[in-house]
């Protein structure tokens, strides 16, 4: 048997400790008639064969059968000289600030938009041991956890699992993570809270400061912006393909030559499409029933007149003798003016010399 203890003090201040045991070594020697000092944010727990018996708050108490009756009662005391053994353990019960959770590994996340996505995440909390009898038990007792470091990492565990949880309850894309941030972080603490309480843990506060997919996610989601500031995402191709043929073009070597001709064969083969796309913005007049229709329309989208056929393609041009639409002051082949005029013979409007149709009645002027 050891010495015997008459007082017993954690003299030293707890810091970020939670919880510290006395002796650091193991079980102490007390009798009825030790000194306990229990300071100011502390609580000291008697603790004995795995299991947290009675809980001493703050100042000088005299250890007797009146104030340790479930510790007495175990050990069935004959007299205040007959020593026991017991560990006491000393709670922090400060509230413990800015402690800090996150992903170890990312989270497999199914967005609706972008597929698989593996998140990452992290923020902080703020909490308080509430019932120290039940942390030492539950914590110290049936975990075997002793240092802040372990502590905290098993708080950790249960936050993420908790939060992957959350994920696919509350969000279906990433894209609409900004939207969500606080609704996010109340679910969490709700969540947290509900199972801390299990641990004496009160938790006052939650925050998530991130959730951040891969960096190749992070780069498509700053070109989906990009595309909808740009507006026109026929224009935002069309620009993005001329930027890579010329990157193509100015690549050198083999090994650039091959990636630039490969760049040159795709971009190729979607330039029909691109030019096709840029022309929608051009408008000619249908000469059947003078509805206005995209130019290279073959067919008229209101009347079907067959476009394709020589009078319902436009103007002649007085040079080259390429037709334009029936309101063109240039020639879009060779750059010719447009100026001659005549008058059709039907409705007397003014036409442009070289018409073979009218385009505001139809009539046949060549």
């Amino acid at each position: 048997m050891g010495k015997i203890i008459d007082v017993v003090d954690w003299h030293e201040d707890l810091g970020d400790e939670m919880v510290v045991r006395f002796p650091p070594s193991g079980e102490a020697d007390l009798k009825l008639g030790s000194q306990l000092i229990v300071r100011e944010n502390q609580s000291a727990v008697f603790f004995r064969d795995g299991k947290a018996y009675d809980v001493f708050g703050p100042g000088r108490h005299t250890l007797t059968t009146g104030n340790i009756p479930l510790l007495t009662g175990l050990l069935k005391l004959a007299t205040g000289e007959t020593p026991f053994k017991a560990e006491i353990y000393f709670v922090n019960m400060k509230v413990f600030r800015n402690m800090k959770w996150g992903t170890s590994n990312p989270i497999l996340f199914r967005d609706k938009d972008l597929g698989m996505v593996r998140l990452r995440s992290y923020g902080i909390y703020t909490m308080k041991i509430e019932d120290p009898q039940i942390f030492v038990n539950v914590i110290v007792g049936s975990e075997g956890l002793f240092t802040t470091e372990k502590i905290a990492d098993f708080l950790k565990n249960i936050i993420v699992s908790r939060f992957t949880d959350l994920l696919g309850e509350t969000m279906s894309t990433i894209l609409d993570l900004t939207k969500i941030y606080d609704e996010l972080s109340a679910g969490m603490k709700t969540k947290v809270a509900s199972d801390f309480s299990k641990y004496g843990i009160e938790v006052r506060d939650f925050f998530i400061n991130a959730i951040t997919p891969p960096p190749e996610v992070e780069a498509y989601i700053d070109e989906r912006t990009g595309m909808g500031a740009v507006g026109d995402i026929n224009r935002y191709f069309q620009f993005k393909a001329a930027k890579s043929m010329e990157k193509a073009a100015e690549t050198g070597g083999e090994a650039g030559a091959g990636v630039g001709l490969g760049a040159g064969l795709g971009m190729g083969m979607m330039m029909p499409q691109m030019l096709q796309q840029s022309m929608m913005g051009q408008t000619v007049v249908c000469p059947k029933c003078k509805a206005t229709i995209p130019a290279g329309s073959k067919f008229c989208s209101f009347c079907g007149a067959d476009l394709t056929k020589e009078q319902a393609t436009g103007v002649e041009c007085p040079r080259c003798g390429e037709l334009n639409p029936p309101d063109a002051k240039f020639c879009s082949h060779c750059g010719a003016k447009m100026k001659e005029i005549i008058t059709c013979p039907k409705c007397k409007k003014e036409i442009p010399k070289g018409s073979k149709f009218c385009p505001h009645c139809g009539e046949k002027v060549g």
